[in-house]
């Protein structure tokens, strides 16, 4: 078992499929109201560099709902606001807490925590990766399709965080991926070599919407801008016009196909409201499933 969960495509398989199976179980212990209290007196440090509703609410709530405690601490709590090296920040923390969740804008700050920390470190956000979300999107694809292996899932949009991580994710459990991407804003190269070399699951790289969600089981995207891209608002606009997931392109996909968004939408951009809340939307379902995927998660770094 790894001590972290940095990257999906660094997370090993067999922690992989065990944090999807044990979200299942998790999920349905949460339904009955089956009190479960494996973190009793365990406590999660939260560092937030970027802001967030989902990912503090469903790490804060699941601790919470496991019976341990959850810290909330900004750059304004901790002295890295203030130039303290993230090796010191790590070892203190490894002192005080069971692990640490980073939610921040470098991948290396990141792995440094990681390299230094002796608790298990979880990215909850980089710019480049966004393992927790994929974890939740694949629970939600599992609980439609039953299975995951040879389906298909169109990505709509921008090549970023979310686009990598989706196919880490999506290649570790046999999804053959499609991102339809403007010239100019694809995927994270070495991402898509290092997928294409696993020889799990077809992956491409198209121009069309229409060509990425032909045949498709799950259409999924996300917003144009990214937190800390605010001021390309207007140029992203202007290229990813078309890049949108509505009625027409879901009438590409297969029927019985599910809609997934990351959150926050940006509704009337990257998806119409009726593709939001229309019959194929899973998306809500996918908001619910970041609290028992994460709890999986915790569950397997703290107690393995």
């Amino acid at each position: 078992m790894t001590k972290d969960l940095l990257t999906l495509a660094s997370f090993p398989d067999e922690d992989f499929f065990k944090v999807l199976e044990r979200a299942e179980l998790l999920k349905a212990v949460h339904a009955s109201g089956e009190e479960r209290f494996t973190l009793k007196s365990r406590t999660l440090a939260m560092i937030f560099e970027k802001s967030s509703t989902r990912t503090r609410v469903s790490f804060e709530a699941g601790m919470s709902q496991l019976g341990g405690h959850a810290i909330f601490l900004s750059p304004s709590d901790t002295q890295i606001g203030r130039g303290e090296e993230i090796r010191d920040t790590a070892r203190v923390l490894s002192r005080y807490v069971d692990a640490i969740m980073v939610r921040t804008y470098s991948q290396e700050s990141v792995e440094d925590m990681a390299k230094y920390a002796s608790v298990p470190v979880i990215n909850g956000l980089t710019d480049k990766h966004h393992p927790c979300q994929v974890l939740a999107d694949l629970l939600t694809i599992k609980e439609r399709f039953v299975r995951l292996e040879g389906l298909k899932l169109a990505y709509i949009g921008d090549g970023n965080n979310m686009a990598n991580s989706l196919i880490e994710g999506c290649v570790k459990a046999g999804i053959d991926i499609s991102l339809a991407c403007p010239e100019g804003y694809d995927p994270d190269s070495d991402i898509l070599a290092w997928a294409r070399g696993m020889k799990r699951a077809k992956i491409e790289v198209v121009r069309e919407p229409e060509k990425a969600a032909a045949g498709a089981d799950v259409l999924y995207t996300d917003v144009w801008a990214s937190m800390g891209q605010e001021s390309e608002k207007t140029a992203r606009e202007k290229h990813f016009r078309g890049f949108q997931i509505n009625s027409g392109l879901l009438g590409r996909a297969k029927p019985d196909s599910i809609v997934l968004h990351c959150l926050p939408a940006h509704r009337g951009e990257e998806i119409t409201d009726e593709a939001m809340e229309g019959k194929n939307s899973a998306v809500f379902d996918q908001a619910e499933n970041r609290l028992h995927a994460q709890k999986a998660l915790l569950e397997l770094l703290i107690m393995g």
